[in-house]
């Protein structure tokens, strides 16, 4: 290394994984709230440090008002980036919470309620986003929608099924299609999959398709605004203790057990994944999907 040289300094995390390994049953009725959760999750409010890894970058989250949302949204403003979330109109609550954590990082948190079910939503989305922020460089979709089937194939109700593809499918490619304008080379686009594109459980049927779905349309993607210089990947979480879960599922107990880390992950610890694929330290990588898993694998 030069003498003159910077290194690199990653985040630290300071993060209890104690009380996850023994969820106890509790359920909630959709779209859930995190302060109703046992535990309350870990989003990096106290235990996520950055290390100016994007600053002065500007991000659209998706989702962003709990869960990985909230995290990349909170762990983006500590790293320097001011963040603007999108969220169902029935989070405002959860979503304020977001603003204040990222407002306290000293950052910008513009909030977009938005239901992204239509492509109309989405390109008013992005063009509100772009406005308040005063341009785009990276955009996470994030956002997503399960709900689980005991029954499997014959329980899924036509309208979960299109509300699941149309949340977290056809919103990914309507939202992505609006960014088009506004992103230039340096750029970089995130979408969340799941572990559940490569193990699908037979009670998330509908909602893994859509998840093995994105990471086909990351790849394609990737080829296609590689020439631009925009960089687009994938995060795969595991079993990762959000209010989703509660609030899908009619079992949460050991939730996560049957990872071989033992236990579900924290939002906070898949924030740091968007952080880096959002970050320069990323400037080499694209059309991949990062897995976080607990130990699944994600190949």
């Amino acid at each position: 290394m030069r003498a003159d040289a910077r290194p690199v300094i990653l985040a630290r995390m300071d993060i209890d994984t104690e009380a996850l390994k023994n969820i106890p049953q509790q359920q909630q009725e959709w779209p859930g709230r995190t302060d109703d959760m046992t535990p309350v999750p870990d989003h990096g409010e106290t235990s996520y440090t950055g290390r100016e890894r994007l600053v002065g970058k500007k991000a659209l989250i998706t989702g962003g008002d709990s869960g990985i949302g909230r995290a990349t949204a909170i762990a983006f403003a500590k790293e320097g980036a001011d963040v603007a979330i999108a969220y169902l109109p029935q989070e405002q609550a959860d979503a304020e919470e977001t603003k204040k954590h990222v407002e306290t990082a000293g950052r910008t948190c513009v909030l977009l309620p938005t239901d992204q079910r239509t492509q109309e939503a989405n390109v008013a989305l992005m063009s509100k986003a772009v406005d308040a922020l005063g341009g785009l460089d990276v955009l996470v979709n994030n956002a997503g929608f399960q709900m689980a089937q005991p029954g499997g194939l014959e329980d899924v109700p036509a309208a979960q099924l299109e509300q699941t593809f149309a949340t977290n499918v056809f919103a990914t490619f309507w939202l992505t299609q609006a960014a088009l304008p506004h992103l230039t080379a340096g750029a970089s686009v995130i979408n969340c999959t799941s572990i559940q594109a490569y193990e699908p459980s037979e009670s998330l049927m509908d909602y893994a398709a859509t998840k093995a779905a994105l990471n086909n349309l990351t790849v394609n993607m990737a080829a296609e605004l590689g020439p631009k210089g925009v960089r687009v990947n994938a995060v795969a979480p595991g079993p990762i203790w959000t209010p989703l879960q509660p609030a899908t599922k009619p079992d949460v107990e050991g939730f996560g057990k049957a990872t071989p880390l033992g236990r579900p992950g924290q939002p906070v610890e898949v924030a740091t994944a968007f952080v880096y694929l959002a970050s320069d330290e990323a400037s080499y990588v694209s059309g991949t999907v990062l897995g976080v898993t607990g130990g699944k694998p994600v190949f």
